[in-house]
């Protein structure tokens, strides 16, 4: 695989990262909550997610989701079902002094596990993925398709680290936001209602999602 092959993929990545999308939301609401290292903590549970979306597109089990579409459509579902299980609970988020607030801040491993989550039941990602990664792999690099999985595993690894890189960008950004919204009650309670209306919008979007 070429350089010139990488440093074009790597340019389509970062512009596919900065675009308004679900994820990148997702780490932006996170972030205004509960502070960059709570961000840091879903994109390192996104980008985990990748690596399996990447993973299965690597061995095409990703065509599965491109053809069924009651697989596509349940998946759709559980990812929307658990965005308005979140939009509830920062619905019903109460103020809370600023000495509390570092006890009401999920685990790492409840975000880690929230970044995981909202990647995998994205089915969008793994058809994505499919159609992405395929147009970067030259089959004239090297003999048989062990070789195209291996650049489609390469490319996967790329588009990782430059999602984990601007994610990140957007964490540490979204959390100086959250800080000043959390100085007074009424900050809190405005971050925890627009929260709740972004996540049941992105339900609503994945929702409506077609293959």
């Amino acid at each position: 695989m070429e350089f010139q092959t990488i440093a074009v993929f790597v340019l389509a990545s970062t512009a596919l990262a900065l675009a308004p999308g679900p994820d990148n939301i997702f780490v932006l609401t996170q972030s205004a909550l509960y502070g960059r290292v709570a961000g840091w903590w879903v994109t390192l549970g996104l980008c985990t997610g990748l690596l399996f979306h990447t993973t299965l597109a690597a061995v095409g089990a990703a065509a599965i989701l491109a053809s069924s579409a009651l697989a596509f459509t349940v998946l759709k579902i559980l990812g929307a079902g658990y965005l308005l299980y979140l939009a509830w609970g920062a619905y019903r988020a109460l103020p809370v002094s600023a000495d509390a607030q570092a006890l009401v801040a999920p685990s790492a491993r409840t975000l880690y596990a929230r970044g995981v989550v909202m990647n995998l039941t994205n089915p969008k990602v793994a058809v994505f993925f499919l159609a992405f990664l395929p147009q970067f792999v030259s089959s004239q690099d090297g003999a048989g398709a062990g070789f195209m999985v291996a650049q489609m595993l390469l490319l996967g690894a790329c588009f990782i680290a430059v999602t984990g890189v601007v994610f990140g960008g957007v964490a540490w950004g979204a959390s100086f936001i959250g800080d000043w919204l959390k100085r007074s009650p009424r900050g809190q309670l405005m971050i925890n209602r627009v929260a709740a209306v972004v996540f049941v919008g992105l339900a609503w979007r994945l929702l409506i999602a077609e293959r």
